[in-house]
């Protein structure tokens, strides 16, 4: 059921109410450059996207807006623009002028972020509002004498001093740096915005828009939000943040218009939209009144210990192994497994999956001891029931099972009644619990009835193309484990093509998936963690290949947080939830943090990464390779 939403007219193309989900990106191009820009927002829109969003830093910038437009109309695009506006109220009056929305950020509009702390008395905070009052509602008027929209967008990374003394780096911040100048809007009878607050951090953009929400519904509110995870990064892993944080709360009805942000040309971000807008777009809107919204995260559901799955060990990952990877030692080798042939043996890294299942026919391969095989109760049966194998029973099969194994007993079924049976069983049994099935029944179910069998989540995808099977198991999967309900992971897929060529090695792409799921709603780390922006107007250097060169001599550092940001708009505040930073600070010039701290200024962007890496190893969170994957 999809939170009910005013309607609000961007041009041609109206948002919120029961209009299909909005997508949008953004360009990268310098704004002055005007043929450039209006070729980039051709892409863009032919990609297929309802709006396009440009970076306007100066005023020049902003003037040229009315160029760029003009290029777009004269070429037949009548999509609405959107003008990116930060620091300087002058530039987004020009700015309101000409396009169909601006989008302001709270956090930089009128306040600065310094990290100074100051001790708010409630009649100084009153005062700090009616000087923001001041300066905005000049541009709240303009707005409104030319019809023009306007997004309030809060982020994470720049929270002004004001709010993160009065709030703290939280969710509430979020919320009330958005709504502090929403009501100013209100005062004066401007209606025509859009919301947003947005985080680097999955976990914390979830809470935020919850709140959001909750908050807006408080006080007799329903703008459309505007849904993102800043920041997300490239290829998969950003793919699959985005899709968690913007997957979860779609599927919670939350959000009118979608932006992917990603280290990549922002034409690639909309196809990610499309996928992530139409599992969503058939959702029954709801009366403010009956909207539920989803305040708390966890479900009561306190899992046992059994062997390393469930109560406080991380969640596990299963994969299945079709025929070719029962024969071919690869699917090991790529799956987290290094093979010693001196001594015959394997290691396990950290993207090392636990469980491999091999249904029925032997694996043909010598398998790693850290790995444990599950067998079809049958075949486990027939087999000798050989060390480190364990049975699966299905349902129905549970009454005719005589001897069960003294570790682990794997247990799958998507009927209730057959977990009434499983009361009675009193050994070591793992719920396989498929998600595609009866899942949320089986949920209550177990929760009510006082269960505490660790459980691990299936699902299996036919046959599906690569992005698609990224998007879509991001969603299924990673909304789930942030109600903190599953204790594993089990994708599987019949085929998976990536619409070129048939030959992705399953097992390794399932794998990959899998640990960067866990990985992106905070359950297993198993990686490096990258915060990288897409890039825009305002970025002096070429970001996606600077953010490669870095992940290239990087990625081996499990759990280290770098962010790799364009610009010091968001820069020191997501890095907050960085370990070290490399911001853009000038044309070819950057700045190093250590968190939020300053540690070198304006250093040329040739040594740029050479100084990062040297930062790390100076502050001792340097490992070599070969420590890495010990």
């Amino acid at each position: 059921m999809r939170f009910k939403t005013r309607i609000v007219n961007i041009g041609n193309v109206p948002l919120g109410g029961s209009n299909p989900i909005r997508l949008q990106s953004m360009t990268t191009t310098d704004t002055m450059n005007t043929q450039a820009t209006a070729e980039q927002c051709i892409r863009i829109i032919n990609a297929g996207a309802d709006y396009v969003r440009i970076t306007v830093p100066a005023s020049d910038d902003a003037e040229n807006l009315l160029n760029i437009k003009k290029e777009l109309r004269k070429k037949g695009y009548k999509t609405p623009l959107i003008a990116d506006i930060h620091f300087n109220p002058n530039v987004a009056g020009i700015a309101a002028r000409i396009v169909e929305k601006i989008r302001i950020n709270p956090g930089n509009y009128a306040d600065r972020k310094k990290f100074i702390k100051i001790d708010y008395s409630d009649e100084d905070y009153e005062k700090e509002l009616e000087r923001i009052k001041n300066k905005f509602v000049p541009l709240v008027r303009v707005c409104k004498e030319y019809g023009t929209v306007m997004r309030i967008g809060a982020n994470h990374g720049s929270l002004s001093d004001r709010i993160m003394n009065r709030y703290g780096d939280t969710p509430e911040g979020m919320v009330e740096s958005v709504l502090e100048f929403v009501r100013i809007c209100e005062n004066e009878g401007y209606k025509d915005i859009i919301v947003s607050v947005k985080a680097s951090n999955p976990v914390t953009m979830i809470a935020a828009n919850r709140l959001l929400v909750k908050k807006m519904i408080d006080e007799n509110m329903n703008y459309p939000v505007h849904l993102g995870v800043t920041e997300a990064g490239e290829g998969e892993d950003g793919r699959i943040k985005s899709a968690v944080g913007i997957g979860t709360l779609l599927k919670e009805g939350i959000g009118d218009t979608i932006r992917v942000s990603l280290t990549e040309e922002p034409e690639f971000e909309i196809p990610v939209c499309k996928i992530l807008a139409e599992k969503f777009s058939e959702y029954e809107i709801a009366d403010t009144s009956n909207y539920k919204i989803k305040e708390d995260i966890t479900d009561n559901y306190k899992s046992t210990n059994i062997s390393n799955i469930g109560s406080d060990n991380v969640p596990v990952v299963f994969l299945s192994i079709d025929k070719f990877s029962h024969k071919d030692e690869r699917s090991l080798k790529n799956s987290g497994y290094l093979y010693n042939e001196k001594y015959n043996t394997w290691e396990a890294k950290d993207n090392a999956f636990d469980y491999l299942y091999s249904g029925s026919e032997a694996v043909a391969i010598k398998i790693p001891d850290a790995l444990k095989e599950v067998m079809d109760y049958d075949y486990w049966m027939n087999s000798g029931q050989r060390s480190n194998s364990y049975p699966l029973i299905y349902g129905d099969k549970l009454k005719d099972v005589k001897i069960f194994s003294d570790d682990i007993n794997f247990f799958i079924t998507d009927e209730i009644k057959q977990l009434d049976e499983l009361k009675t069983v009193k050994e070591n049994i793992v719920l396989i619990i498929n998600i595609d099935k009866n899942f949320e029944l089986i949920r209550h179910y177990l929760i009510n009835n006082n269960f505490n069998n660790p459980a691990v989540l299936y699902k299996n995808y036919g046959s599906i193309k690569s992005e698609e099977l990224i998007i879509r198991s991001a969603v299924d999967f990673g909304s789930i484990l942030m109600d903190n309900f599953g204790d594993g992971i089990w994708l599987d897929a019949e085929k998976i093509s990536d619409g070129k060529t048939e030959t992705i090695n399953k097992a390794v792409f399932l794998n990959n998936i899998s640990f960067g799921i866990l990985q992106a709603v905070r359950k297993r780390i198993t990686k490096t963690e990258y915060i990288s922006c897409p890039s825009c107007g305002r970025t002096m250097f070429d970001i996606q290949e600077i953010t490669a060169e870095i992940m290239k001599q990087t990625k081996h550092l499990k759990g280290l947080k770098i962010a790799v940001m364009g610009c010091i708009i968001n820069g020191p505040g997501e890095m907050a939830d960085a370990d070290y930073g490399y911001v853009g600070s000038g044309i070819n010039k950057v700045t190093l943090y250590k968190g939020r701290n300053i540690i070198k200024k304006n250093i040329d962007s040739v040594v740029a990464v050479d100084e990062l890496i040297k930062l790390i190893k100076d502050n001792g969170d340097w490992k070599n390779l070969q420590e890495a994957n010990q």
